[in-house]
């Protein structure tokens, strides 16, 4: 034998037989519920968003420093064994070091002239 469930579609109290005298709770919890809702869609949504571009923003960072160094290295490394070694055969490290020194003093200075670009008008 199978249990049913009760028909609650003809009586208008919910089929609690008080005669809808504890609507108004149901009615008060789902407004509640509805405006804390709202609030916390349109507080901590916006927070949420800004605290993921802030981490990503940040750890986009950290991984382009990262990459920018391991960059200048491997550049000094390639050019360092791509330089012709010297008369009696001694690999001359410093000349890599001063070919990309050099390149980022140039790319230094530029983006110094530039620094007052927009106050200047």
């Amino acid at each position: 034998m199978a249990l049913r469930e009760p028909d609650t579609t003809t009586r208008g109290d919910g089929g609690r037989g008080d005669g809808g005298r504890d609507d108004w709770a149901v009615t008060a919890t789902d407004t509640i519920v509805r405006v804390v809702d709202g609030v916390r869609a349109k507080t901590t949504g916006p927070a949420i968003t800004a605290s993921r571009a802030l981490v990503y923003g940040l750890l986009a960072l950290l991984l382009g420093v990262a990459a920018l160094v391991l960059g200048a290295i491997g550049l000094v490394r390639a050019i360092d064994v791509y330089l012709p070694d010297s008369v009696f055969g001694e690999r001359h490290t410093w000349a890599a070091h001063l070919l990309v020194g050099s390149a980022f003093a140039v790319v230094g200075l530029a983006l110094w002239s530039k620094r007052h670009g927009s106050a200047r008008r």
